[in-house]
């Protein structure tokens, strides 16, 4: 609907400039914006205003000449008007809104995509839990709000690829081996102290119990430094694994998954903390190798390699995302816990010293879920001992609430998850009331089926007789599709989505309540079963773009 009307205004001025009545022959940028106030009209723009200076004219001078100009024979427009300084208002004919009903049809599954993103790379890597336990439901919301990000980012004509890293060197690695051979000699009868940083989940001994049964033997002829370095090889791969299937259950596939342990492997640390020596980005202070953030905009200077010459966190994230660049992608999305917030200056410090943009490295901040039943606080997991996981969550309320829920507030703001709402078949559960929706112009289609009423095609309706304001209300929800879409991937706020999918669900059953479609003249049963159809289709796209099904009976 924009590109009808940014086309009516280009065509307005170049009759302007052509007729005279103005004379700069420029046609400026067109911003075109809803207003607040639905009784301002559709839509409103300011290109009066952003042309007075070339024109040398008062705004409502060249709004009036555009206005004229515009409305001379058939337009889409109800009316066009001119208020306050110069803005001009457009109010479209319902006809209009109607007549793009038919692109949703013709489009199907791409109705909502856009080639905004010009092919442009991007990465998004998300998750990248330790692989030393169980996902938890902060790391479900990370999931669900990167994978959603990543099909946005798809429909909107980027060129995206999913990426888990893979956290399987250095101290963690070391302690979850520890945590395992403790639990070894335990179940071997030793008596053991078990480490104060240790692992201490339940899923910690029945890794040991399963290495143990495989490879008792292997373990016997060991040493502890030894014995520790294969538990915690095992462990890796086991919970790897483990993270891997509850990704897939919940939906989320990742394009590739790359190992920290790669980077050492491939001596790619070591390179690039010389190509940052090399570029005077580092000095040395006490033995150690420090990057020099401040240069740009850190708070202080960050140590690279200790002066006992092992390298920091910080060390392979850098080597890690001077690589993601060298790859090729011209943008990075990082999906991280809002504990790391004070991270992003060090890492995007480190970019612009490279000659990267820094809003070339975009970091998504996932804020804490609070788990609630009846709204009461749950703290404990069944099987981790310390938290709530994602499987536990998932086969109690089932995905698509999961998914639904976790992507319906800001990423950066804290989420209240009741388990016994999201269970709930009523209009109070929101994914319900969403996928409800969908499933009842189904209903809708079975039963004009039965009654001898099919959809009929664009050739064969007439969508004239729908005179509802409700019906036109949807469909000028139906046309604001696209629209979300381009703003949520552009802002990565899938939340943008979910929001629209509860005020297009809420529209349609109220629609549903008033407008029938049996029991109506055959053309008004037509037309509304068309109209139907295509709010079904915009459920459909959306459900399906956030991982979440669209059913047809519920």
């Amino acid at each position: 609907m924009k590109q009808m009307l940014h086309t009516l205004i280009t065509d307005g001025l170049q009759a302007c400039f052509a007729q005279g009545s103005l004379s700069s022959g420029e046609v400026p940028e067109i911003l075109l914006e809803v207003p607040n106030n639905p009784e301002h009209g559709d839509f409103a723009t300011n290109v009066a205003m952003t042309m007075a200076r070339a024109e040398k004219k008062a705004p409502r001078q060249i709004a009036q000449a555009l206005v004229d100009a515009m409305t001379q024979g058939e337009n889409p427009c109800e009316s066009v008007e001119i208020a306050g300084p110069g803005f001009i208002n457009f109010r479209l004919k319902p006809v209009s809104w109607f007549a793009l009903l038919d692109e949703v049809y013709s489009r199907g599954i791409e109705y909502g995509q856009s080639d905004i993103g010009n092919g442009t790379s991007v990465q998004v890597e998300f998750v990248s839990a330790n692989p030393t336990g169980p996902l938890h439901i902060g790391h479900g919301r990370g999931a669900a709000v990167g994978d959603a990000v990543a099909s946005l980012l798809g429909k909107a004509g980027f060129d995206v690829q999913r990426e888990y890293y893979i956290n399987d060197a250095g101290n963690q690695v070391t302690m979850m081996g520890t945590s395992i051979w403790a639990r070894v000699r335990e179940l071997r009868g030793e008596q053991v102290e078990f480490p104060e940083d240790g692992y201490r989940g339940d899923y910690i001994r029945d890794v040991a119990a399963d290495l143990l049964k495989e490879q008792g033997d292997k373990l016997a002829g060991l040493s502890d430094e030894e014995a520790v370095l294969l538990c915690g090889d095992y462990g890796i791969q086991v919970l790897l694994e483990i993270i891997r299937r509850d990704l897939e259950s919940f939906g989320v596939e990742f394009d590739r998954w790359y190992s920290e342990r790669s980077l050492y492997e491939r001596d790619m640390v070591a390179k690039e903390l010389a190509e940052l020596k090399k570029r005077d980005l580092t000095f040395e202070e006490e033995g150690a190798l420090w990057l020099r953030t401040t240069d740009y905009d850190d708070d202080k200077d960050r140590v690279l390699l200790r002066s006992d010459g092992s390298p920091t966190y910080f060390a392979s994230d850098v080597a890690y995302h001077m690589e993601k660049f060298d790859r090729g992608f011209n943008r990075v999305i990082d999906v991280w816990g809002a504990d790391h917030h004070g991270y992003i200056p060090r890492m995007k410090a480190m970019l612009a010293g490279l000659g990267h943009p820094p809003e070339d490295l975009e970091v998504l901040m996932i804020q804490m879920v609070n788990l609630l039943r009846d709204g009461q606080p749950v703290t404990m997991g069944k099987r981790s001992g310390e938290f709530v996981t994602l499987r536990d969550v998932v086969e109690e309320v089932g995905r698509d609430a999961c998914r639904y829920f976790f992507l319906m507030r800001r990423a950066d703001s804290q989420l209240d998850f009741d388990l016994e709402l999201a269970k709930q078949q009523s209009n109070d559960n929101p994914v319900y009331y969403a996928q409800y929706a969908h499933a009842r112009v189904c209903s809708v289609n079975r039963n004009a089926a039965e009654a001898g009423i099919r959809v009929p095609t664009s050739d064969e309706v007439d969508l004239s007789v729908l005179t509802h304001d409700n019906e036109l209300a949807l469909a000028k929800l139906i046309s604001r599709y696209p629209g979300v879409i381009e703003g949520a991937a552009l802002g990565y706020e899938p939340h943008r989505v979910v929001f629209y999918l509860h005020e297009l669900a809420s529209r349609f059953h109220s629609d549903y309540n008033r407008c029938r479609v049996l029991g109506e003249a055959k053309e008004v049963a037509q037309a509304r079963l068309y109209l139907m159809n295509a709010v079904r289709l915009v459920l459909h796209n959306a459900l399906t773009l956030l991982g979440i099904s669209a059913p047809e009976k519920m």
